[in-house]
């Protein structure tokens, strides 16, 4: 696994690839128990992992007491990056919820405690309440630096001029954003705002919920299939990304999945890999072992590009 600097304003060494533990626990009903993800987080430490990214409302806390578990004895050795908003109640009192400054409070403390540890190397808002504001977020976060309970602060699922409100107010590090050949959205203002800032860029859901690994063409079952808002479906422009990863995996005798996985690696940010079992896991890490042709990589530039609108469009033109 290769390393390197977490955004260009830190000297953290973070892992290419970020283990996501959304599915570790089975509160929800589904999800990897105790021992599959603890097979995972081993074989991610084996392959040389070393940041892990996690949330207070995933499987109800569980998996951050699975993360805290497997952390014991070797601390020092893992980022940890973990979320607060929604809560580990299933349903919190409504003074517990969102990102004012009690509900982050009460949330960093429990997160401490599930993860038996007395500092998280980041944490973040888990998404914009459309509430709380921004000058209470980044009070709250600056708070936390001071005391030692996190060492850098980051924001998920905000609009970027309110990101940016907010890393001018307090010493952001970091920014997660969902990010794959089928939603880059966050081209038009996320990501040369992150730039602009030095922020490590956190990419999610690189495989578009298993849309990417044309699994639902064979008619597998996956997170789309169980949700309802999980957002994507197999447009015409979709399928002919999807046609593209099937002839380039052919030629790398190598998975679709694992060619978007690749494609994802080849941006100037960190994506995270999501697995449900072990399996799962030892094929998407073979992605590093995949290195894109440029030709490769200018097709699916092309077939995901999207049209950056106005003011981007306007000023492209303008500026020959």
């Amino acid at each position: 696994m290769k390393y390197k600097l977490f955004g260009s304003k830190t000297g953290l060494h973070a892992s290419e690839i970020i283990l996501g533990a959304a599915n570790f626990g089975t509160r929800k009903g589904y999800g990897a128990d105790a021992e599959e993800s603890k097979k995972i987080l081993t074989a991610y430490a084996e392959a040389g992992g070393n940041f892990i990214d996690i949330s207070d409302v995933y499987q109800f806390g569980e998996a951050e007491e699975i993360v805290g578990n497997f952390l014991q004895g070797q601390r020092s050795n893992f980022i940890i990056c973990s979320k607060y908003t929604r809560n580990s109640d299933p349903s919190p009192a409504i003074s517990n919820f969102g990102n004012n400054r009690k509900s982050m409070r009460q949330a960093v403390e429990q997160s401490l405690k599930r993860l038996k540890t007395d500092y998280i190397d980041i944490y973040m808002p888990h998404y914009d309440d459309g509430v709380t504001p921004l000058e209470e977020i980044a009070m709250g976060l600056q708070d936390l630096v001071r005391e030692g309970k996190i060492l850098y602060a980051g924001l998920t699922n905000f609009p970027a001029w309110k990101a940016s409100a907010i890393a001018s107010a307090t010493k952001l590090t970091a920014l997660q954003i969902e990010y794959n050949l089928l939603q880059r959205t966050a081209d038009r203002e996320l990501i040369p705002m992150a730039k602009e800032y030095g922020l490590g860029v956190m990419m999610y859901s690189p495989l578009a919920g298993g849309l990417l690994t044309a699994k639902y063409r064979k008619g597998e079952a996956g997170r789309i299939s169980h949700s309802s808002d999980a957002g994507y479906a197999e447009d015409e422009k979709t399928k002919l990304i999807i046609d593209e990863l099937l002839s380039i995996a052919e030629k790398y005798e190598a998975t679709p999945g694992q060619i978007a996985f690749a494609w994802n690696l080849s941006k100037e940010a960190f994506p995270l890999l999501g697995a449900r079992n072990i399996n799962q896991f030892e094929q998407s890490i073979k992605a590093t072992e995949i290195n894109l042709t440029a030709d490769e990589l200018t097709k699916l530039d092309a077939l995901s590009s999207i049209s950056l609108g106005y003011p981007h469009d306007l000023l492209n033109t303008v500026r020959g």
